[in-house]
Order: C-alpha cells, then structure tokens, then sequence
C-alpha cells in the first residue's frame, strides 16, 4: 500500500507542556505475566516460610524483601537505589502486594537481619521450584553441568578474597560454584565460596548433594555430568560410578607427562570430522586402581607463531595441532562422546547472561549473607524468565548429542523490549480492574500467549 507524502512527513516544532499527575500509569505492562506465574507457583507463601525463623519487621518481612530483590532484577535494574524510579508503579506494587515499596535503607537492614540459615532456606526453595518444572516436562535424561564463576568487587565485602580472576586480576572477589541444567539453561544450586579457592574445592560434596536431590525426585532417570580439567581427579570420576552418572571431564596434560609421550608416538590417527583426528586408549595413572577410557584428539590449525620458540616439557606443542584429551565412562562413540562434552560451552552462555540480564554478578553490600542472597535472587530471577517460556511453548522432541536446551529461549532483555517494558493505565471501569496497553499486535499475541499458558497449567 502506498501513502501520500502528506500522510506520513509531518512538522512538529512546538514543545508541548509538561506534567507529572498520579494517572495509574505503569511502565512495565507486560510484567502481568510475573504476576500469574507467581500465583501459580504460590511463590510468595513458600519465601514467607523461608523466614518463620526471624523476627523481622512485621511490615517489611524478610521474604517481601527478598521478592523486591527478584522482581527488581526481573525489570533489568542493577543498583538497589533504582528502585525510587519505579516505586509508585501500580503494576510493581500489585505484583509485590504492596501499596508502598521499601526504601533503600529498609533493604539494607533486611539483609542484615538474614542468617545463614535464612540462605539455605531460599537455597533449597531455588531448587525446588527447579526440580518441579523438571517433573511437569518429565525428561528420559539430564545433564548436570557444574563450573565455577567469578564475581568480583572494588570494595573489600566479607568473604571475598583475591584469587583467580582472569579479568580483573588483585580485585577481591567470590568464587561460586554453580550447578546447571543443560536442558533448561536453569541453576539448580550454588556453593558460595571465597575468590582464593580452587575450582574443585567442596566439589564433590556439593555434586553429591545434586545428584541426591535428583535422584529422589527421578529414580530412574539417566543422569549425565561433563567437566573441566579442575575437576579431574580420581574421587571425581569414583564419585559418577558410585551414582551411576555418565561423565566426561577434560585432563591436564601438565600433571600427566606420559600423556604427551603417548600423542607424540602415535602415528595413526582415525579421521573424526572435518580437520579434528583422534585415537582412545584404556590408560590410567600409577596410582588409580581401575582404567578409564581416554580419548585424544587433534585438530589442523593455521596460526602465526611470532617471538622465540621455547620447547615446553608437559604441553604438546605444535605448529599444525592443537590437541585435546578427554576422559569419560560413557560407551558411546567417540563422535558422540566428544560432541557431548563440547556442549558444556553452553553453560557459559548461561553464566554470561545471567550476569548481563538479571546481577549474577552483583556484590552490593558488605556482608556475606547479604551478598549471598541477592546472589539467590539472580539465580531465581533468570530461572523464572526460563520457566515462563517453557511453560507458554513446547520443548524439542528429540535430544541431540550437545544436550543444548530443549528450547529455544530468549533473554530477559529481550523479553523486556518486546513485551515486559510497555506503557499501559490500571482502571475499574464499573469496578472492574483493567489493564489498558497500546494497541500493538504482535505485543497483544505474547502478552495473552504467556498468560494464558500459566493458567492453563495452574
């Protein structure tokens, strides 16, 4: 269809007035989807039993708190003093069951208040509510990856410490260690950990832990786990064959000399796809009692070597190949087997934009439970945009051999520029409340899409 020239240019040059009316106007329209999802999983009741506990205030109770906390950072806002610029939305505040929102200070003094006991409570629930999706989609497998990230801070808040951290290298930070599902992109636990502490440090415990967890909630479900060379160890792979978990972790070559000798005299290489070779072996360290399979692999590489050539005594080094070894119990093929452990990449992903789309990556107080908490609240905020998609569209049929998410998801941010960030009025028109938006489409089709899926599985 075509237009006049008329009908489209126009000539604005007047500044119109401004005024600022209380006109039940709401900035975030679309977060009426978080208000049915969270009637649905009756959130607000079990964070109340998180605190029975604590004598906070009889107000302000600590699990209002911590629900500001996660629907602050649902809405993409960072620092806890952004909440003055949302404080008078009617939608928050009915979302909340709130006619006024806290202030600043009244946050801070709630997470002071907080014990440890408070954060293993919330801990466990985040879990849950896990586990429960989990049940409703009912998966022949699960793929439990587990990886540390670091968190980092200016300041000096308690329990951090200065240990790896590749970015920002002296800053003090934590080193948590999270546990994912690959085929939900959700956490299901975290170990809060000072910043100075390997990678494997309470590992085995904390799988341990998952892995009862889920094995009481699915006793027949096939359980799967992938690795880096931090975790590399004897107890670790003990541990998978005492749960019955299928695994592959990455070896480091540094602790294992004969590894190179082995890569260096081999001389025929089986062709796996495109530039990579590879050959397996049952090989195990002196003082492991049982063998293991061992998969090495090479791929053809062009690169540019510039400066001094230093021969190194563990690393193979070449100019043609880069060469990888992975260790695993599973009996599948080594194109399988090696495609399932390069999947773990996915968890990064998970990692960055939980950080970039709901503070992840937060520390904004000083004191540990604090920090711990909102931690917590990130970790429920990205689960809770995860779990409205899978709820408004189905899954993937078929699994495939990355173990990438059974859905195609979109990030919190994405979400917010489509449908959450809309400029809408609450009414009562004949005293029915109404929820007014702008006539948009392709707004309106997920807007009631979403909706409508939560109320068809509540």
């Amino acid at each position: 269809m075509k237009f006049s020239k008329q009908a489209i240019l126009a000539r604005f040059r007047k500044m119109p007035v401004i005024r600022f009316e209380d006109q039940q106007l709401t900035s975030f329209g679309g977060v009426i989807v978080f208000l049915a999802l969270f009637q649905h999983l009756d959130l607000k009741a079990r964070l109340k039993e998180c605190f029975q506990h604590l004598k906070g205030s009889p107000i302000f109770g600590p699990h209002r708190i911590v629900l500001v906390l996660i629907v602050h950072l649902l809405l993409g806002f960072r620092r806890l003093r952004d909440v003055d610029y949302y404080r008078d939305d009617p939608l928050v505040q009915r979302l909340l069951g709130l006619r006024r929102l806290p202030d600043v200070a009244t946050i801070s003094r709630a997470l002071k208040v907080m014990d440890r006991e408070s954060v293993v409570r919330v801990r466990q629930l985040s879990s849950t509510l896990v586990i429960e999706g989990l049940q409703r989609e009912m998966f022949p497998r699960l793929t439990l990856d587990f990886d540390g990230s670091v968190t980092s801070t200016q300041g000096h808040a308690d329990g951090t410490a200065v240990g790896f951290n590749p970015r920002k290298k002296g800053a003090r930070s934590y080193y948590n260690l999270f546990c994912t599902v690959a085929q939900t992109g959700q956490f299901l636990d975290v170990l809060h950990r000072p910043g100075n502490v390997h990678d494997s440090n309470g590992a085995h415990e904390f799988m341990m832990e998952n892995f009862d967890r889920v094995r009481t909630a699915f006793p027949a479900i096939r359980l799967e786990s992938r690795m880096d060379s931090a975790f590399f160890s004897e107890e670790t792979l003990t541990l998978m064959d005492l749960y019955g978990v299928e695994c592959t972790v990455s070896v480091p070559f540094e602790r294992f000399p004969v590894l190179k000798q082995m890569i260096d005299s081999r001389c025929r290489w089986r062709y796996l796809d495109g530039d990579r070779f590879y050959f397996e072996s049952d090989w195990k360290p002196k003082s492991w009692p049982a063998t293991y399979r061992f998969l090495f692999v090479r791929q053809k590489v062009r690169r540019q070597v510039k400066g001094a050539l230093q021969l190194d005594l563990f690393v193979p080094r070449s100019f043609d190949y880069d060469y990888r070894v992975v260790v695993t119990n599973k009996t599948g093929s080594a194109r399988s087997v090696l495609l399932f452990h390069h999947g773990r990449g996915s968890q990064e992903g998970i990692f960055a934009e939980a950080k970039q789309h709901t503070g992840l990556d937060l520390i904004p107080t000083r004191r540990l439970v604090g920090n711990q908490m909102v931690t917590l609240c990130a970790m429920m905020a990205h689960n809770l945009g995860r779990e409205i998609q899978m709820l408004a569209h189905p899954r993937s049929t078929y699994s495939r051999a990355k173990r990438p998410a059974a859905w195609v998801f979109q990030t919190l941010g994405t979400l917010r520029h489509r449908f959450i960030q809309r400029a809408g009025r609450l009414t009562q028109p004949q005293g029915n409340l109404t929820l007014t938006l702008s006539p948009n489409p392709m707004v309106e089709n997920d807007l009631l899409h979403f909706i409508d899926a939560v109320q068809k599985a509540a």
